[in-house]
């Protein structure tokens, strides 16, 4: 399965066990779809909070199919860590995108949404939706 070309999905948080969290409960309601490449990149080397460039290009470079990289972030620092590494262009895997979505919700919607062989545009639609997603 891994020739495969589908979406691979980054999530960066401040925090490792939060992006970590986020990978596994993405995964398993998305019916465990492990073919779905999903890569945590959270926290600092030393593992304290913060976004780390180094975590974030080896994870998209870990989650690349040829099928584009899909990478949700969680607070601001995350968003400028990813925005100065697309500016960089040699830091990321070709087709990687930084996806405007809510992290939990946003995570769910992209892995779901890749694990049927959709297309990056796709995946993000989805993952942006979920800003639509009304509790009450």
């Amino acid at each position: 399965m891994s020739d495969e070309k589908l979406v691979g999905v980054v999530l960066v948080s401040h925090s490792a066990e939060v992006a970590a969290s986020v990978a596994e409960l993405a995964k398993g309601l998305a019916g465990g779809a492990t073919a779905v490449p999903v890569a945590p990149a959270g926290g600092t080397e030393g593992g304290g909070l913060g976004t780390s460039a180094e975590l974030i290009s080896a994870a998209a470079a870990a989650v690349d199919r040829g099928a584009g990289v899909a990478l949700l972030t969680d607070l601001g620092s995350a968003v400028l860590t990813v925005k100065a590494l697309l500016a960089e262009g040699d830091e990321l895997p070709d087709g990687a995108r930084l996806v405007d979505a809510p992290f939990v919700e946003g995570a769910v919607a992209a892995v779901v949404t890749a694990a049927t062989g959709a297309d990056l545009d796709a995946v993000e639609a989805a993952a942006t939706e979920a800003y639509s997603y009304r509790k009450v």
